[in-house]
């Protein structure tokens, strides 16, 4: 059956015009300006409607396969599920479900636990059809950990393995070049404070010669089969060029201006975070993500710890920071996809898959109806 939603205020890549939009299980028929007199459309009173975004890289999944400090949820693929319906409900037809291999918190993290598990529980779903919403896998590849290697090589050849990141977590670098940050966050990770102290050492003493040895190992694991390469957290111009030099195409997470900068003049497409715009600001010290965009700096965002974020981003861009709403809006749709290599999603045109997203906004904050992925009904 096809759905037609008329009386909508459609965003489109560069205007919001209030028109009618028809779509099925095949994809989207037609897009026109004006009412339908049709008496099947339905009347959405001037709601919103935009492509379903398109998430690159959210954490969101290990919270339920691990809901309190050092509870491992039984059921993976019931885990999975909730996740699934979690990302739906924010309004994302395409997730690139952020998996971690190796861990930057030495042996103790919790992530090297629930790796197999949650690789396990996105395959299964995935084989038999019941997710509401396209799944796909970025595999985060944490380079200082001393066994990444051996963890990701049964799923070199993976075929939901879609996206791969590069990330270097030594205490001192990055996103933690300052300590202090680190300290805050790993003890709020239920860690003590002798703990940290005892990773710090680790990870300052191992993670320079872990990450030499694993990043051109990891890049050619990958990068054979054409998937794109991420950096994460650059900081300097050194970064980014050290990212350029090995294929990648996306900086993932910058920390600076400096290296926004760096990497838009170097042809990277920057992706930055959704809960820093919400916020107003890094919770790890790094740059805020509005004065990227007011820069020019942003091509995309990713919710990262927060699904919700997304939509929330978007009109904070456009209410606060002078973003136009067709513009905010491509930052999680249209533009993450074309990034991707999604040339069959993220926008509102005929012959592209229906994945639809139905919203009103009250203030800031985003009210979603209903969310549509490839015609059926997800939300």
């Amino acid at each position: 059956m096809s759905t037609i939603l008329t009386n909508a205020r459609l965003i489109l890549e560069d205007e919001v015009v209030t028109g009618t939009i028809a779509f099925d299980e095949s994809g989207i028929r037609s897009v026109d300006q004006g009412r339908s007199s049709l008496p099947e459309a339905i009347d959405v009173q001037g709601d919103y409607v935009a492509p379903g975004l398109v998430e690159m890289h959210t954490d969101n999944m290990e919270k339920h396969f691990m809901p309190r400090p050092k509870v491992f949820w039984p059921n993976g693929l019931a885990a999975a599920l909730v996740h699934d319906a979690q990302m739906a409900a924010a309004g994302v037809t395409t997730v690139y479900d952020a998996i971690c291999a190796g861990t930057p918190f030495s042996a103790k993290d919790y992530r090297k636990d629930i790796f197999a598990d949650v690789m396990d529980a996105l395959r299964l779903g995935s084989a038999a059809g019941v997710f509401r919403i396209d799944h796909r896998i970025h595999m985060r590849c944490e380079l200082t950990s001393p066994d990444l290697l051996r963890d990701i090589e049964p799923y070199q050849d993976d075929a939901l393995v879609q996206l791969v990141s590069l990330m270097d977590h030594t205490p001192g670098q990055r996103q933690w070049r300052n300590l202090e940050d680190l300290r805050t966050y790993a003890l709020g990770t239920g860690k003590t404070q002798a703990e940290f102290e005892e990773d710090v050492v680790v990870r300052q003493r191992e993670g320079g010669a872990n990450v030499a040895r694993n990043w051109s190992a990891v890049v050619e694991m990958f990068q054979s089969r054409g998937i794109p390469i991420a950096t994460h957290d650059d900081t300097t111009v050194e970064h980014v060029e050290a990212g350029i030099a090995s294929g990648a195409v996306i900086s993932e997470f910058p920390t600076t201006v400096e290296a926004a900068e760096a990497a838009k003049q170097r042809g990277l497409a920057t992706i930055a975070g959704a809960p820093n715009v919400v916020r107003g600001g890094s919770h790890s010290g790094g740059v805020s993500v509005a004065e990227l965009a007011e820069k020019d700096l942003l091509d995309g965002l990713s919710s990262d710890y927060v699904p919700a974020s997304l939509l929330q981003a978007v009109l904070k861009l456009h209410d606060k920071h002078g973003i136009t709403l067709p513009a905010a809006m491509a930052k999680v749709t249209w533009k993450v996809a074309d990034i991707l290599g999604l040339t069959d999603r993220g926008h509102l045109k005929p012959g592209l898959r229906a994945d639809i997203v139905r919203f009103k906004a009250l203030g800031a904050t985003p009210v979603i109806a209903t969310v549509w992925s490839q015609g059926h009904r997800a939300f």
